[in-house]
């Protein structure tokens, strides 16, 4: 069996969640990347080396130069001639253009799979993570999406797949991209970080939050994360949501900042191996799922806390 993993990255480098992509593809069978873009041929030549890794397609073509689902999918379709199965990072790329290229093979998409059971047999969160759901497919190809916190990275080094060329339609002509308005950090990247301190409406504004939380998460060199009452209220931008509507992380450490735990944020990082609870409200739904819970005024503990560090 065949498997055709789409290579998330920013033009430079291999993005961690196609890491992930590839542990699960890797239980399909034997594993060859899709890497499209303009000028990818470094991301190409690192996505060769990547553990587990059979063949690297290459789409160097201005037409793919932003991942314009519209321009992808045609170029994903016509490659499926050759494989059994399409398997992309549950990201936002990935949740794009899935969906069409399910569409054009006149397929059913298995979306966010948390295990492969066997060839055709996957499981799946439903009801925003609260129960599991195993999905059999009598599909002829299959088109998957993966919740990369359920799946171990394969190793970036230790391969060495050889890189094939190809083309598809290019530019189909339907969207154009227009500009892209990207958030700058120093600190790790929300879903591949190990420690993230995450603040909720409880921080009250803007101010407080970046006077309360970013200290913080520079002491223990975490990122930033925010519940959607935070972001919805505008303390912070749309990438810093974590949950079901945001971003899945599952880190080290998670720390829980005046954030109450509602059923969809609890959605986006509750793998988490460790989470610590700020919060005072004692009866806070997120205390369920805390290893570690401070019942207290986040406003006084949360300096201390950044203090002692």
């Amino acid at each position: 069996m065949k498997t055709l993993v789409w290579v998330e990255h920013d033009g430079e480098t291999v993005k961690d969640a196609t890491l992930a992509a590839v542990t699960a593809a890797g239980k399909l069978g034997e594993v060859h990347l899709l890497v499209a873009g303009a000028g990818v041929g470094g991301v190409a030549q690192a996505a060769a080396k990547i553990a587990g890794v059979g063949k690297v397609h290459v789409a160097d073509d201005a037409a793919y130069g932003h991942a314009l689902a519209e321009n992808v999918a045609p170029l994903v379709a016509a490659l499926m001639a050759e494989h059994d199965a399409f398997v992309a990072p549950a990201t936002t790329n990935g949740k794009n253009i899935a969906p069409r290229v399910a569409a054009l093979l006149d397929v059913m998409q298995i979306s966010e799979i948390l295990s492969v059971e066997d060839a055709k047999t996957f499981t799946r969160p439903i009801y925003a993570g609260n129960a599991i759901a195993t999905v059999t497919t009598s599909d002829a190809k299959l088109v998957l999406t993966v919740r990369t916190t359920a799946f171990e990275k394969a190793a970036a080094e230790g391969g060495s797949a050889g890189v094939e060329p190809v083309s598809g339609a290019g530019d189909q002509g339907l969207s154009t991209h227009v500009s892209s308005e990207l958030a700058k950090s120093a600190r790790p990247e929300l879903t591949s970080a190990k420690i993230i301190v995450s603040g909720g409406r409880a921080l009250q504004n803007s101010e407080n939050f970046h006077t309360l939380i970013e200290p913080l998460a520079d002491k223990l060199g975490a990122a930033v994360g925010a519940s959607r009452a935070a972001v919805d209220a505008g303390y912070v931008p749309n990438d810093y949501q974590v949950g079901q509507t945001g971003k899945i992380v599952a880190p080290e450490v998670y720390v829980a900042v005046g954030i109450s735990g509602a059923i969809q944020h609890l959605a986006g990082m509750k793998d988490s191996k460790t989470i610590i609870a700020i919060n005072k409200d004692e009866d806070a739904p997120i205390f369920q799922v805390a290893d570690i819970g401070l019942v207290g005024d986040l406003f006084k503990l949360v300096p201390e806390l950044t203090e002692k560090l």
